[in-house]
């Protein structure tokens, strides 16, 4: 099996890395006795072997021990190449659930919580010159419900809609040389109406008076835009016209240049760093120009009404739960999601690998970005919810895939926000919180039931019936006709707006509804409803799809969902990937949504 070998950051790619992902050394720590005993010194080995980047739950680690273990240790030797001890060497993280202590050679370098996003250590003052180590302690409350745990149970067996947890490193762990001035961070923000691109650049060891930035922007190949600008501080924003006085102002739009999934058009955009003349970095980086926008009750994508036919993508698989085996497995889904008829996903309860993201904007495919939800509410829940939607937004910012974020999911964490003021406030200000860090995208409040303000009425709706339940049926497409019926639904006895709120507006959308069961293989489970077959999987996806299109009000759906997962057997393809059902037959259904009466 590869050990996830790829690049794990897409949007900003350098030469000089060096992969640590592979055989770790592995130690269960029950008694919580590792930091006082003192593991991280390099003289001290452990006893198990796991293969990172697959938590110990999984049988792609070689371990594969699902009960709770909430304090481990992992270990691990490199070899530098001789010119690396020249420059400043960085260590990253893709993710650690939950918390992570690193060491360098015996040396405490720094530690991080949330389960989620990633984080770097300068590790240069650590290094020996010799062959050095790595030591990671981790910390993962398995019972916790305050930290942000999306579809990991707290008990021991996954149950209904609950998996087995992740603990530890669950993505790519590797380093990378730089010199003492490099770049940091690049941003990319569209202004589509102007025919611009926003760039903001950081760069990391400002000091010299002679840095110089130059930027070189091509598409498919055919140089667009060569800029060079001297850093005055160390944050510089830039706005680029990338159409000026030539053909690119006149025929961008025809020429088919911005970026939809059916036309997944990016620039790619390569930048050096010069210190007094000489250069000191270079990455490449892409964007896509892309507008995403509510009016008039819809969703536009570049200016146009833009019907969004989703499916919700939980992103876990057999061999490593939360971790795809490989980068193709990542692609893989986007394809077979697109063979589906489908648009985009909801990446529902996860933040997923940028490899991912990466190929949604290659191949083109809507993404909704989500975050594991905490289960309880209190001032923790609050902090560490807050701490991990920044780095998120930070993180994945570039991607032009993603077009709306999803803070809350039917009132998880908040289960008493109908009425109660101060969890309304938390749905505000995680609204507000993202407004103010990403103003490009749109924001559902609380996904589900029980909105605050929200840029999209997103609503579930399971109560479809079997195919012999007439009267659940009829009452289901009843709801879905109108405006007045749907606001005026109560999805799980749950009010669509939290008391105060009420509708302004914003697109309305059926955002999980289905669930059709059918056992393709040898696992029991269950859905919302089922088939007994594959031909009848079909026809109960024609028959739920039907409603859906009969309604006057409903202007995109994300259908429950891509795959199986685990106990769960509602999904259009097995937990495998093996599709249950001729393919081409769901595609033709999704493809009728322009027929509805509307």
């Amino acid at each position: 099996m590869s050990f996830r070998m790829e690049y794990p950051r897409p949007q900003l790619v350098r030469d000089a890395w060096l992969n640590l992902n592979g055989a770790w050394q592995f130690e269960f720590d029950d008694r919580n006795a590792g930091t006082a005993q003192r593991w991280f010194d390099p003289s001290e080995n452990f006893s198990q072997t796991i293969q990172v980047p697959f938590a110990f739950q999984t049988p792609a680690s070689g371990i594969h021990d699902t009960s709770f273990h909430d304090y481990v240790w992992y270990k691990r030797n490199f070899t530098l190449d001789s010119g690396w001890y020249k420059k400043r060497v960085v260590l990253h993280f893709g993710a650690v659930d939950y918390r992570a202590w690193v060491y360098v050679n015996g040396h405490y370098i720094g530690m991080h919580e949330g389960g989620h996003t990633p984080f770097s250590f300068d590790i240069t003052h650590a290094l020996t010159g010799e062959e050095e180590q790595v030591t990671v302690r981790v910390e993962d409350p398995s019972k916790d419900e305050t930290i942000p745990r999306g579809k990991q149970f707290w008990l021991e067996k996954p149950d209904s809609i609950w998996y087995t947890r992740t603990t530890g490193i669950w993505q790519t762990v590797w380093l990378e040389a730089v010199n003492p001035v490099y770049i940091h961070q690049v941003k990319f923000q569209p202004d589509l109406d102007q025919g611009s691109i926003g760039i903001e650049v950081k760069s990391e060891g400002y000091g010299s008076e002679e840095l110089d930035l130059d930027i070189r922007i091509s598409f498919r190949g055919v140089p667009v835009i060569q800029d060079r600008v001297r850093l005055l501080q160390p944050i510089t924003r830039r706005m680029v016209n990338l159409f000026g006085l030539n053909i690119f102002r006149t025929n961008f739009h025809h020429a088919g240049w911005t970026w939809t999934p059916e036309t997944p058009n990016l620039f790619d955009v390569k930048m050096k760093l010069y210190d007094h003349g000489v250069e000191v970095d270079c990455i490449t980086s892409y964007f896509g120009m892309r507008k995403i926008h509510a009016e008039n009750g819809m969703v536009y994508l570049n200016n146009k009404p833009y019907y969004q036919k989703l499916v919700l993508d939980q992103g876990y698989w057999q061999e490593g739960l939360l971790t795809a085996p490989t980068d193709e497995h990542l692609r893989k889904d986007i394809e077979l999601a697109k063979e589906l008829g489908f648009n985009g996903c909801r990446k529902h309860q996860k933040v997923e690998d940028p490899r991912f993201l990466y190929w949604a904007d290659r191949i083109g495919f809507l993404v909704w970005g989500e975050c594991a939800a905490n289960a309880s509410f209190n001032s923790d829940a609050v902090a560490r919810l807050t701490k991990e939607w920044i780095e998120i937004i930070d993180r994945d910012f570039n991607h032009p895939s993603i077009v709306a974020w999803v803070p809350l999911n039917e009132s998880w964490g908040i289960p008493m926000v109908k009425s109660n003021e101060k969890q309304q406030y938390h749905s505000l200000a995680m609204y507000s919180l993202i407004h103010s860090l990403d103003d490009t995208r749109l924001v559902i409040s609380n996904d589900g039931w029980e909105m605050t303000l929200t840029d999209i009425c997103a609503v579930h709706n399971y109560q479809h019936g079997r195919a012999d339940e007439l009267d659940k049926y009829e009452e289901f497409k009843r709801i879905l006709s109108t405006k007045e019926t749907m606001l005026a639904s109560k999805p799980s006895a749950r009010s669509v707006y939290a008391d105060g709120y009420q509708h302004r507006g914003e697109p309305i959308l059926l955002t999980e509804f289905g669930g059709i069961s059918y056992k393709a293989g040898a696992d029991d489970g269950w859905g919302y409803t089922s088939a007994q077959s594959s031909e009848d999987l079909v026809l109960e996806y024609e028959r739920i799809m039907k409603a859906i299109y009969a309604s006057k009000i409903i202007y995109g759906y994300c259908y429950t969902q891509l795959t199986d997962v685990e106990q769960e057997i509602n999904g259009l393809l097995a937990y495998d990937r093996t599709p249950k059902c001729d393919m081409s037959l769901i595609k033709e259904i999704n493809s009728q949504w322009h027929l509805r009466t509307v």
